[in-house]
């Protein structure tokens, strides 16, 4: 088997796999770092947006493979990410040992480990480094990483043009641990905030009211999430969406099925699954996470409709 040498290789191309809300943001600043930046994503629309930032577009995954030797990924799931390296003209027949495979999506340890373990036979490199912040957030982002330190080292540059910090935190699939329980916590703390919101009306205290009061003090149940949920909620912005409810129920069930299998199963955030495939089954899929908020009214027979 070959071992990766690519860290005496001087990176001025960048390849980008994905570019939804996160992917652009990446896009964008890797871009005004100066890097040549070659972007493969499988919906045409995005295109106009990667040509006017001044980056090219390619063909295929593997074809990105050939012209860049630091790919990163920033995909919806685990089967999104397996179809990006192994597919019919997926990059895997192009990679080699000086290649460098950096996945921000989100995904289960199970799968960075079996995709990490493939790409090796060709020597590449594998990292995985999750993205802990909003889109809006870019540039102030912490990717909690997976792998080597030295193949860590070398695209550590690249990655700080938006991000704050990458942080090793242990062997392939570490760095997707750590999301997938921050994932827990944002579901827990989302379901909580929505439900109190939707509760404080039933008991004579404004949804404003309760959202401008808590959110203004410094009570230590205030966090940035339940500002920005209780916001959504109190605006009734959730066509305008964070993070989507089918966003979180696909982070939380890959969370959950993990913590399962470490023999650790989730009490709370599992009972929160429910009500997150409640809003996703109701047709609330698209919107914002603190769309519960709805589910929860609907469950108190409060004439708001779905």
């Amino acid at each position: 088997m070959m071992s990766w040498n690519g860290d005496s290789k001087t990176i001025n191309a960048v390849g980008l796999i994905g570019c939804g809300n996160m992917g652009r943001k990446m896009a964008e600043r890797l871009v005004s770092a100066g890097y040549k930046l070659y972007v493969y994503d499988s919906f045409p629309a995005f295109l106009e947006f990667v040509h006017n930032i001044g980056a090219e577009t390619v063909s295929s995954t593997g074809d990105l493979a050939q012209r860049c030797n630091v790919i990163i990924m920033s995909l919806p799931g685990p089967a999104q990410v397996e179809d990006a390296i192994f597919s019919l003209d997926g990059m895997h027949k192009n990679l080699g040992s000086d290649h460098v495979i950096v996945d921000t999506s989100t995904v289960d340890p199970g799968t960075t480990r079996k995709m990490s373990e493939q790409v090796s036979e060709k020597g590449s490199a594998y990292l995985d480094a999750p993205i802990l912040g909003r889109p809006s957030a870019a540039g102030k982002w912490m990717l909690p990483v997976g792998g080597e330190e030295k193949v860590l080292d070398y695209v550590k540059p690249v990655l700080l043009t938006f991000a704050a910090n990458a942080v090793l935190v242990g062997p392939q699939g570490a760095g997707n641990a750590l999301k997938l329980l921050n994932q827990l916590m944002f579901s827990a703390i989302n379901a909580v905030s929505s439900e109190v919101l939707a509760i404080s009306t039933r008991v004579g205290i404004g949804k404003e009211v309760f959202y401008r009061i808590v959110a203004e003090s410094s009570a230590a149940t205030v966090s940035g999430l339940f500002k920005e949920v209780g916001k959504t909620i109190v605006n009734n912005s959730f066509e305008e969406p964070n993070f989507t409810v089918d966003l979180l129920l696909k982070d939380a069930k890959l969370a959950l099925q993990m913590a399962k299998d470490a023999g650790a199963p989730s009490v709370v955030a599992g009972n929160v699954q429910r009500y997150n495939e409640i809003a996703s089954q109701s047709g609330l899929g698209s919107l914002d996470s603190s769309a519960l908020y709805k589910v929860f009214c609907q469950n108190f027979s409060q004439e708001i409709k779905l």
